[in-house]
């Protein structure tokens, strides 16, 4: 009997022992914390339905962006253009929503304009890439290169054309398309319809006064499951992993260790540029500023997720927890009157060191110190 209990209790600290190890189990515990913290400081009204709305919007953009630059770290890269990017983005698709397309093509449709400035940001990801893995340059320099590059081509261009960096005005394409409503329209209205109507989603003339979530929540989840699916799933992702955890030796399993990144370049502009069509089919507007500093809130969602720094190491889910942790602490302060805005960075800063060490201290577990 003795014996049985001996191994129960091995096996049962063993499986606590693999949680301890998960690269999300941090983050998941850091989400807990603040889930209850901003529940009770706020009186619930963080978690009210249009609380839940308001929180979702910015939780799902900073999961989007979030997404893409852990895929890249896992793969032992940066992408400090991801920002950039968001701005050069969401100009040139309002732009052309503005204007309309050169060469006889018309005025521009929603379709067209979403499917161009993706032709183009993906083929910037791509440059990127093979920039960083033919020269051999530090991703961190190529990219910031880009950043500067980027934002400066974008502000300088549009002010030209536009005599502005900002656009508005924009027509509401969303009734009349279905790839403006894909991206600015509204989803789950079943969640309202059903759950929040009978906790206080209905006005005083007895109408529902939220009708769902902002699309981007669905097109986070989207991305989150395609990378988890090929994180966990696919020769792909097992390529990911073994490009981070060391790319001399992936290369000599046979690995496409190059093409492995820079697809993973193009991933990180392909988020941005989802994120950015969000943006400008929700609010008919834009603006060349859009996306300053996001790609520092990407990278620290990322790490306090649980990705490595060094590569090799992540999780999808982690991220999904840091960037819930983010969103909320970002948006706490609408719900919290006494909370000074600026306490975000501060959480920001404080979190992601902790994060830091505690990565540090679950690599060295698995590698056995080295």
């Amino acid at each position: 009997m003795s014996d049985r209990s001996e191994a129960d209790r091995l096996a049962q600290e063993s499986a606590l022992a693999r949680l301890v190890r998960r690269p999300e189990a941090g983050a998941f515990i850091v989400m807990i914390v603040v889930v209850t913290m901003i529940t009770f400081a706020s009186d619930f009204k963080a978690f009210n339905a249009l609380g839940l709305k308001n929180n979702l919007a910015i939780i799902a953009q900073f999961g989007i962006i979030a997404t893409g630059a852990a895929l890249l770290m896992i793969g032992g890269e940066f992408d400090l253009s991801i920002g950039s990017m968001i701005g050069f983005a969401g100009m040139s698709m309002a732009m052309m929503l503005k204007w309309g397309l050169p060469f006889g093509l018309g005025e521009a449709t929603p379709f067209l304009a979403f499917i161009i400035t993706l032709a183009m940001t993906l083929s910037l990801g791509w440059l990127i890439g093979t920039i960083v893995v033919r020269s051999g340059l530090s991703s961190f320099i190529v990219s910031l290169a880009f950043l500067f590059f980027l934002r400066g081509t974008t502000e300088v261009s549009f002010r030209l054309i536009n005599q502005s960096t900002q656009i508005s005005g924009l027509p509401d394409f969303k009734e009349e398309s279905w790839i403006a409503w894909a991206f600015g329209g509204e989803v789950f209205g079943w969640i309202y319809d059903a759950w929040f109507a009978l906790g206080g989603n209905i006005n005083r003339r007895g109408e529902q006064w939220v009708d769902g979530f902002d699309a981007r929540v669905l097109w986070w989840l989207i991305i989150a499951g395609l990378a988890y699916f090929v994180l966990s799933r696919t020769q792909l992702g097992n390529w990911i992993y073994a490009t981070g955890d060391n790319k001399d030796s992936a290369r000599a399993n046979g690995v496409p260790v190059n093409r492995v990144k820079t697809c993973l370049f193009m991933f990180t502009a392909f988020c941005a540029t989802i994120f950015a069509a969000c943006q400008v089919f929700d609010t008919n507007t834009a603006d060349a500023a859009k996306g300053n500093l996001m790609e520092l809130n990407a990278i620290a969602i990322a790490v306090v997720g649980g990705t490595l720094m060094t590569g090799g190491f992540g999780s999808v889910i982690g991220v999904a927890f840091g960037a819930v942790t983010f969103g909320l602490v970002a948006n706490a302060v609408f719900y919290i009157p006494w909370l000074d805005g600026s306490f975000y960075r501060v959480f920001v800063g404080v979190v992601l060191l902790a994060a830091v060490f505690a990565n540090e201290r679950i690599r060295k577990r698995i590698t056995g110190g080295i």
